[in-house]
C-alpha cells in the first residue's frame, strides 16, 4: 500500500512539474497541448493494465507527439496563416516519431515483451506512473517545438533554423543506423550472446542514445529564435533527454546489464576504457 502511494505520488509530482512549464510560457494552447498529452496517457493506460501489455507502449508515445503538435500546428495555422518553418518543424518531429515508434513496436512484437514491464504490470499505481511519465517526457521534450510553433512569427527560418537542422539531420542519421546495426549484429549467429563494438557501436558505447539527444538539439535550436522572455525554460528539453537517457533510463540500465553480462570479459572492459559513453 505504501509503495502505490508513492508511485502516485510520484504521477502527481511529474504532471505538476509539468503543468508548471507551462505557466512560464503564458500561453493556453500549451497549457491545453500538455493536458491533451497527459489524458492521452491516462486513456491508453486502462485497456493497457486490464490486458497486461505493454506491446502498445512506445509507439503510443509517438502517436503523442504527433498529437500535440499537430493540434499547436493547427491552431496556429488558423490564426496567423501558413508558416513554412511551422511546417518543417513539425514534419522533422513527425518523420522521427514515426520511425522510432514503428521500430519499437516491431521490436518488441518480435521479442514478445518488453522486460522492465515485468514487475511494473502488476501494479496498477507503479504501470500508471510510467504512463504518466512518459506524458511528461513527451511534453517536455516538444515543448521547445510547441512554444515556437504558436509564437506569433513561428519558427523563424534564419542561420539557427539551419544549424538546429543540421544538428537534426546528422541526430536523425546517426540513430537510425545505429538502430540498423545493432540487429543486424545481434542476427548472426556467431555473435549469440556477444557485445556489439562494431560500426557506429565502435565510436559510441550508445551511438542511438547521442543520435536522440542530437535530435532534441536540433529542435530546440531551429525554436531558439522564436522564443522570447520566460520561453526561454523550455530550453530544458534537451538537457531533459540528456539526463533522462543517460542518468535515469537507457544508459544508465544498459550499462549495469552489460556489466552484469560481460564485465568479467577482458575484450570488454577494454571496451568500455576505449569507446567513449556517448561521443567524449
Amino acid at each position: 500500500m505504501k509503495d502505490s502511494f508513492r508511485y502516485v505520488f510520484i504521477s502527481i509530482i511529474a504532471f505538476s512539474i509539468t503543468y508548471s512549464l507551462t505557466l512560464f510560457i503564458q500561453n493556453e494552447l500549451i497549457t491545453y497541448a500538455v493536458i491533451i498529452s497527459f489524458l492521452l496517457q491516462w486513456i491508453l493506460f486502462i485497456p493497457a493494465y486490464f490486458l497486461q501489455t505493454e506491446k502498445f507502449y512506445d509507439i503510443s508515445g509517438s502517436i503523442n507527439y504527433i498529437l500535440i503538435v499537430t493540434y499547436i500546428y493547427y491552431n496556429n495555422y488558423t490564426t496567423n496563416g501558413f508558416n513554412l518553418g511551422n511546417l518543417i518543424i513539425s514534419f522533422l518531429i513527425f518523420i522521427w516519431a514515426i520511425r522510432l515508434g514503428v521500430f519499437l513496436f516491431l521490436r518488441i512484437l518480435k521479442d514478445g515483451e518488453d522486460k522492465r514491464f515485468r514487475s511494473i504490470k502488476p501494479s496498477p499505481a507503479k504501470f500508471f506512473m510510467t504512463w504518466t511519465l512518459q506524458a511528461t517526457w513527451v511534453s517536455i521534450c516538444s515543448l521547445c517545438a510547441l512554444t515556437g510553433i504558436s509564437s506569433d512569427s513561428g519558427i523563424i527560418i534564419n542561420n539557427l533554423f539551419f544549424l538546429g537542422l543540421t544538428f537534426f539531420v546528422a541526430g536523425f542519421f546517426i540513430e537510425v543506423v545505429a538502430d540498423i546495426q545493432k540487429p543486424k549484429f545481434r542476427k548472426n549467429l556467431k555473435n549469440k550472446n556477444a557485445f556489439i563494438n562494431t560500426g557506429l557501436w565502435a565510436y559510441s558505447r550508445h551511438p542511438n542514445y547521442l543520435g536522440e539527444i542530437s535530435i532534441w538539439a536540433g529542435i530546440s535550436v531551429i525554436s531558439f529564435s522564436s522564443l522570447s522572455n520566460l520561453q526561454f525554460v523550455t530550453l530544458i528539453s534537451p538537457i531533459f533527454t540528456y539526463v533522462i537517457l543517460v542518468y535515469v533510463s537507457g544508459v544508465r540500465l544498459l550499462e549495469a546489464s552489460g556489466n552484469k553480462k560481460w564485465g568479467h570479459l577482458k575484450s570488454y572492459k577494454e571496451y568500455i576504457q576505449r569507446t567513449p559513453r556517448l561521443l567524449f
